[in-house]
């Protein structure tokens, strides 16, 4: 039996500044993906920002929306 699907989301953009999270421009927030795992998530994540680690305010952010969907949910 396959473990069970824990939705991640992976999305990003560049930042207004470096201490915060508001992104500079919405329109130009990227979805990097859904994954059925943290694991999967951690990877994509990962290497979306290595592509983008010569601009210090771009950020990529995982979203554990198995939360958000279910809140008894849990990975431990």
């Amino acid at each position: 039996m396959p473990d069970k699907q824990l939705l991640h989301i992976v999305f990003g953009g560049e930042l207004k500044d470096l201490g915060g999270t508001e992104f500079r421009d919405l329109s130009k927030v990227e979805f990097v993906g859904a994954y059925p795992n943290y694991e999967e998530a951690r990877k994509a994540w990962k290497a979306r920002a290595q592509a983008t680690v010569d601009n210090a305010l771009m950020r990529y952010f995982v979203v554990h929306a198995h939360r958000l969907l279910d809140p008894e949910t849990d990975e431990r």
